[in-house]
């Protein structure tokens, strides 16, 4: 099933706007446009001209983001054995969770619960899978609606969320932090910006790399810099851009990429 980007340019737009304080008004004194111009983008309007003046204003590479606007960008369907990715209606939004599990001995993991329990406990009585653990990228409500209920239905695994983003009955963990279970293993790495203790789980698994990334990075796009935009970005490019270009990204929204997708689609990495 194809997952739709969750960013355009308007988003991308408007997300790098907030992050660097520049108001709707200073843009277009920025730009030599009107305010209504600017309205006009922010809304998904597409003049291309004044998309490139805007993305000087605010460090995003011009070309990703005229690709994103034009709609000419989607990552290519990534197909992972013994990975599953929900894509779960909430609102007005789709949240991702995720499950990836031995082939063998069927001991699985889960990333981030989603609002719906039920269609990943289906999956897991289907393929027989028994959890080892729950890991969360951060405490956000759409990523997490129904833990409790989701651990009850699998046996009350642990679970484990960064230190300062604590749940009760939940086990604190920070940068380093490693888990291993028959052929998975991973360390988490603190990817703050997005929410205080995002954290992404570097999974391993045989000749395999996976980044689940939570809200740190999009398809295309980043989640906004609700904690710092400025914090996020520094992150992103330290901890998660200069990772193999092979690794897979398994975002909280949107569909799964590449660190060499983002590379060359990604506007928030003009360095690239």
């Amino acid at each position: 099933m194809k997952i739709e980007l969750e960013d355009f340019h308007e988003d991308i737009i408007g997300k790098a706007m907030r992050g660097l304080g520049v108001g709707k008004s200073e843009m277009a004194m920025r730009t030599g446009s009107e305010r209504s111009d600017i309205e006009a983008i922010l809304s998904g309007g597409v003049n291309e001209s004044l998309i490139c003046l805007m993305a000087d204003e605010l460090n995003l590479d011009k070309d990703k983001l005229l690709r994103s606007a034009r709609k000419e960008w989607c990552p290519a369907l990534i197909k992972v054995k013994a990975l599953k990715q929900f894509n779960l209606p909430f609102g007005g939004m789709h949240v991702n969770a995720y499950l990836v599990w031995d082939e063998f001995t069927r001991k699985a993991w889960i990333f981030d619960t989603g609002p719906a329990a039920e269609p990943i406990n289906e999956f897991i009585e289907m393929k027989n899978l028994e959890i080892d653990a729950i890991f969360l990228t951060h405490t956000h409500h759409d990523h997490i609606a129904c833990l409790d209920d989701l651990k009850q239905k699998t046996r009350n695994p642990p679970v484990f969320v960064h230190k300062l983003e604590a749940l009760v009955n939940c086990n604190s963990i920070t940068e380093g932090f490693k888990h291993s279970c028959d052929s998975l293993s991973l360390e988490a790495v603190h990817t703050h910006g997005h929410s205080i203790g995002g954290t992404t789980f570097l999974l391993q698994r045989k000749n395999e790399n996976i980044a689940f990334v939570g809200d740190a990075i999009f398809a295309g796009s980043m989640g906004g810099g609700m904690i710092s935009y400025k914090g996020a970005l520094r992150t992103n490019r330290e901890k998660i851009m200069t990772l193999p270009e092979e690794v897979i990204l398994c975002p909280g929204h949107g569909p799964i990429s590449t660190i060499e997708q983002e590379k060359k689609n990604n506007p928030f990495f003009p360095e690239h």
